[in-house]
């Protein structure tokens, strides 16, 4: 299979000139280990002109989009792409409002197509931080009258966010994660799903972290204004940044996909020639979600 590489939008126009060229480019991806029918699970199949694949046992005709992300996809495979393009390759991405009208959709149907998108970009947890790693929390949204620091009944959006550093002190690794608080047992969260119990942790000397120490190995210090956390407080004001400049606001149960997505970019900034056949490949092995399941932000 050819795959598509690179972010040259000209290139990639070229190579998806049609949703025959998409269909076709899904369907190398979903059966390039063999097919087996979702029904009969038999391996023996028919290719149809559409790139579908018709079962030699029961009949069953499965195409190309079915049963991934891109199931029942209605306003064309290659405007699916195109969004998933945008969304990989550029530096920030796009609303879904602009997208909506750079690739003549709804805003809503944009929105709920990003939604799916960020499903895919979501981490798998299968490899945890094991090096250095820095630790901070933040929020996100405006200013409250009398809530000021690490307040309990703010309304702002809480996310705890952990930083893999290399040797030399360079940004490897990014996860963020949505809290409901700045206890304990929230902030074990983002240690359950991306760090290993080997990692070397700093953070700042907030008690939280204090009762993880018998599972973690964490050395807390002072933040001096984020001077001590420098590489992790500007990826904090880029994220925050990111969300208000993009999207103005997003809402408390999305976050974590805005989250993802910022990630996702990030921990494949060095790899961006194949970022967006990741993407796809992502997506194709990614279980369908349908509309009623996606709450717009």
């Amino acid at each position: 299979m050819d795959i598509f590489k690179g972010q040259n939008l000209l290139e990639f126009s070229e190579h998806f000139k049609t949703d025959g060229n998409c269909k076709e480019y899904l369907a190398n991806i979903k059966w390039k280990n063999g097919f087996e029918c979702v029904k009969c699970e038999y391996t023996a199949s028919q290719i149809r002109k559409n790139f579908a694949r018709t079962c030699n046992k029961c009949s069953h005709t499965e195409t190309a989009p079915a049963n991934t992300l891109f199931h029942k996809v209605k306003f064309g495979l290659r405007k699916a792409f195109f969004i998933c393009f945008e969304m990989s390759t550029t530096t920030k991405s796009l609303s879904a409002s602009y997208m909506g009208v750079r690739f003549g959709v709804t805003e809503k149907t944009a929105r709920l197509f990003m939604h799916k998108v960020r499903e895919a970009m979501k981490s798998s947890e299968n490899h945890p931080m094991d090096g250095t790693v820095h630790i901070d929390e933040f929020v996100v949204g405006g200013r409250e009258k009398g809530k000021v620091g690490r307040s309990y009944n703010s309304k702002k959006k809480k996310v705890v966010t952990a930083l893999e550093l290399t040797d030399k002190g360079k940004i490897k690794r990014m996860y963020a994660l949505k809290i409901d608080n700045f206890s304990s047992k929230e902030l074990e969260k983002i240690f359950e799903k991306h760090i290993d119990e080997n990692a070397t942790v700093t953070t700042d000397l907030w008690r939280g972290y204090r009762p993880l120490f018998e599972d973690y190995n964490i050395t807390q210090i002072e933040s001096n204004n984020g001077k001590n956390f420098i590489a992790l407080h500007t990826m904090i004001h880029q994220v925050k940044s990111w969300i208000r400049t993009t999207y103005s606001w997003v809402s408390d149960f999305n976050i974590n996909r805005y989250l993802d997505e910022f990630c996702y970019r990030l921990n494949r900034s060095r790899s961006k020639v194949n970022i967006f056949n990741n993407l796809i490949e992502r997506m194709v092995k990614s279980d369908k979600i349908y509309q009623t399941k996606i709450i717009c932000s």
